[in-house]
């Protein structure tokens, strides 16, 4: 065994001008519809109830939000609202156990909670047969928590939130955050603090502290719940009734409308931070969620840097380049947002220029107003995310309960669409010179209603579980073979306007890899979206956004992927564009360094980044510095790397022999076969190398690698073992292992690490690996002190896996479950499929 620790660690004015004049331009989502329909109803105990069905699998979605967060603590008790959603999950009153020990029983996927400043959410996405399991222990945690709650769990929790704290301390420009919190909110101002809180203030928080929150927050009154998916609102009363009915109503609650603290003047600050790359982040103080200001301003922020054709990225990344990355946009809290725009900088860049170059781009915007092409480009890019998002029932009930919990109503997101729909460029120029150059409380009292407890409600004595399974039924998946040799599979899934594509690129490990630089296959997928012979990147990403269209790229040195997603209506004037992505790279000079230098910041910016260093040098410790696996790329090694290399890469793999392509979504194979016949008519076949497999390299003993990163708060531990290839008939075997060992939140390493100990806001594992040999791993991010100990746990927990204690039965059991009942949430989207 292989053990690894690492111990933490020109102008833009012409390129406006071909942006397009204030011309009409042709809408090409033109009749989209896009809605989520849904039914509210009001128990008499104030809790507000929202159903919206979707019966495309057997799923409901939940989600229970609760009208509090960091804004509603008192001073001296910062992090508080934070450290009462994890004592959600300890166990109430007629379940005193983990929450997850419960869940996991009946399939529950995409399960959590969160804490803003606003509110405190706990969702998850069950089988409908689960739904009374989840509903019972839902309304037993919200009406019969404080029974369970006592010193020791506390505790054991405090020290997690702590843990969880210390991890985000972990990452470069961390103190970002409290700094900006410091300098643009005046004390006393609900958002003076950050969610997290303090360290001092988590340690002075009591047990009656958490009673008290939980009866002054946690009643219905002040609660939305929302269920989405394989369900009717007749059987939603009937369910939300019995479960949710009995439980009193808790006290009223006051809810500031707005408050937004406008900055008087410029405020400057320079702080220091172990970090590869300079980032300037420029704030404004703007009206908050919901409002029109505030949406308007989140327009003026996709103008701005909404993508690679917008104003800032053109300018400060593809012209100069002096950044590598820049956005622009609202964060819109529920009574006070802030409009931010965000650079990182080139490795040595001057952020004065950068400054003085964004203040130009805001300024230009604010006097000139956005073109017609660029208004259509941001609400057509809106709406394609947004019909996206609607394949998922929990982002659609998140959306629901987001505009309940906010707006007061569970359709008022569609005042977002809306706006995009018909504001002007004037209407963004009007707020942008409202709110982007350098008061009002209004209080009122509404009566609290005469609310009361149903008399009976349900049996809290037998948690109930379901009485059967609802098996997952994945799509039937067509297949054909194209004249020209290309796969072709088709899996039909209807509901949405969506079509997803995916070519697969066999680019193995050749024989002669040693030859080519590490990066090459990385680098010459991520510059296939840069340009083609007919189009440059500006232009391919116009074409593409004016459909809605969103591309991507990405290969690993064994495989290539080129994806798009498209609306269904633009099918056919998209698939001549994703095809001359495929068929015809430019490898244009300038893009070519700019991606380079891109890289080679990305590496020097993750010496700076304990997990990334670990993960960077764990290939190579495991499976070998000499073969394909344990290579990785250098600043050297990504310079050497020409245009001549890109190409032949290109040319050596890239045939339609060699090559797969998965569509997925609103379509068929007779429908689809004739348009990638006409849109791949070019493209023939040819020879493809011979690949090679290596075989692992021999570990002969265990050995621990450190690299000091000193000051920082916490250590990365990666543990690891050289795992054999795969093999036909194993990989459900591998995936149930390390389900059982570290791959769910009651896995051993997490329950040992983060339960028992307090060292850790998470522990995990993980199988990775291509083709040839892989790797296990377990790993965390733990306290610095408790790192020696944590190291030893790991190693105890390895060797009585394979020795005295391998994985028990009910483990087994309990990993087939969440294995089982996931797959109709892992087959629950266009792009899952």
């Amino acid at each position: 065994m292989s053990l690894l620790a690492v111990l933490a660690l020109t102008t833009s004015s012409t390129a406006l001008a071909s942006a397009g004049s204030s011309k009409a331009v042709p809408d090409p989502l033109a009749g989209l519809a896009l809605d989520i329909p849904a039914t509210r109803f009001v128990l008499p105990n104030g809790l507000t109830v929202i159903v919206h069905e979707d019966h495309s699998a057997p799923l409901v979605a939940v989600s229970v939000w609760y009208h509090v967060g960091s804004k509603n603590e008192p001073k001296g008790k910062t992090g508080f609202a934070h450290l009462f959603e994890h004592l959600m999950f300890n166990g109430s009153e007629n379940f005193n156990d983990d929450f997850f020990k419960a869940t996991q029983k009946i399939g529950a996927t995409e399960q959590n909670g969160t804490t803003n400043a606003d509110r405190t959410n706990y969702f998850e996405t069950v089988p409908k047969s689960g739904l009374d399991t989840i509903l019972w222990l839902e309304s037993d945690r919200m009406g019969h928590l404080l029974g369970a709650i006592d010193q020791g769990k506390l505790n054991e929790q405090r020290a997690v939130v702590e843990n969880e704290k210390r991890q985000g301390q972990n990452r470069p420009y961390a103190k970002a955050e409290d700094l900006i919190v410091r300098a643009t909110q005046p004390v006393g101002h609900p958002y003076d603090h950050t969610t997290i809180g303090s360290m001092v203030d988590l340690e002075a928080a009591s047990l009656d502290d958490v009673k008290g929150w939980f009866r002054a927050y946690y009643g219905p009154s002040n609660a939305i719940l929302v269920l989405s998916g394989d369900i009717t609102p007749a059987e939603a009363r009937a369910k939300v009734e019995k479960y949710f009915g009995d439980i009193a109503p808790g006290e009223p609650v006051t809810h500031p409308k707005a408050w937004v603290a406008k900055l008087s003047s410029d405020i400057d600050e320079t702080t220091y931070d172990r970090v590869a790359q300079p980032r300037l982040i420029l704030t404004w103080n703007v009206p908050g969620f919901g409002s029109r200001d505030g949406r308007l301003l989140d327009i003026l922020g996709d103008v701005l840097a909404g993508d690679r054709s917008s104003r800032l990225y053109k300018r400060l990344v593809v012209d100069q380049p002096l950044a590598t990355s820049v956005s622009a946009g609202t964060d819109g809290q529920e009574i006070e947002g802030q409009f931010q725009i965000d650079v990182m900088l080139k490795p040595g860049g001057d952020v004065g220029r950068v400054r003085q170059i964004v203040n130009e781009e805001v300024r230009r915007l604010i006097d000139g107003g956005a073109t017609a092409g660029e208004m259509q480009r941001m609400r057509v890019r809106y709406e394609g995310a947004l019909a996206r998002s609607f394949e998922s029932i929990s982002e659609k009930a998140a959306l629901l309960a987001q505009s309940q919990t906010y707006l007061g109503s569970p359709d008022a997101w569609k005042g977002e669409l809306d706006l995009r729909r018909t504001a002007t460029s004037a209407d963004v120029q009007r707020a942008g010179g409202e709110w982007l150059k350098a008061g009002s409380y209004a209080l009122s009292i509404l009566p609290f209603g005469d609310l009361k407890a149903a008399s009976t409600g349900a049996d809290r004595k037998t948690l109930p579980l379901p009485d059967s399974i609802d098996l997952a039924h994945f799509p039937t998946v067509e297949r054909a073979t194209l004249t020209n040799g290309l796969k072709l599979v088709v899996a039909h899934r209807g509901g949405n306007p969506l079509v997803n594509m995916t070519l697969l690129v066999d680019t193995g490990i050749p024989q002669d890899y040693d030859r080519i630089a590490p990066d090459t296959a990385s680098l010459a997928m991520n510059l296939l979206d840069e340009g083609t012979l007919a189009r440059t990147g500006t232009q391919l990403n116009e074409a593409l956004g004016a459909l809605g269209a969103a591309l991507s790229t990405s290969g690993d040195g064994e495989s290539g992927q080129v994806g798009i997603s498209l609306l269904k209506p633009t099918l056919k004037q998209a698939l001549p564009i994703f095809a001359d992505v495929i068929l015809n790279p430019a490898f244009r000079p300038a893009d070519v360094d700019r991606v380079k230098a891109q890289t080679v910041a990305g590496i020097r910016s993750g010496r700076k980044n304990p997990s990334r260093v670990a993960s960077r040098l764990l290939p190579r410790l495991v499976l070998g510095s000499d073969g394909p696996y344990g290579r990785f790329a250098t600043e050297q090694s990504v310079d050497s790397i020409g245009i001549d290399d890109l190409k032949a890469f290109h040319d050596r793999w890239f045939h339609p022999n060699n090559a797969t392509l998965v569509v997925t979504g609103d379509t068929s194979l007779a429908e689809i076969r004739p348009m990638i016949e006409a849109a791949f008519a070019s493209w023939r076949p040819a020879a493809v190398p011979q690949t090679i497999t290596p075989p692992p390299a021999v570990q002969s003993k265990s050995v621990v690698y450190l690299v000091d990163a000193p000051d920082t708060p916490q250590s990365v531990i990666q543990v690891a073992v050289a795992a054999p290839p795969r093999r036909e008939g194993d990989e459900v075997s591998r995936r149930l292992f390390n389900m059982a060992f570290g791959g769910s939140f009651t896995a051993r390493v997490n329950m040992k690490l983060r339960e028992e100990k307090g060292w850790s806001y998470g522990a995990h594992s993980r199988i990775s690996g291509g083709r040839g040999p892989r790797m296990f791993v377990a790993y965390s991010s733990v306290q610095s002190d408790k790192t020696a100990e944590s190291l030893h746990e790991l190693d105890l927990l390895l060797q009585a896996v394979t020795a005295g204690q391998p994985i028990d039965a009910k483990e087994l059991a309990t990993a087939k479950g969440n294995l089982t009942l996931g797959l109709a949430s892992d087959w629950s989207t266009v792009s899952e499929v």
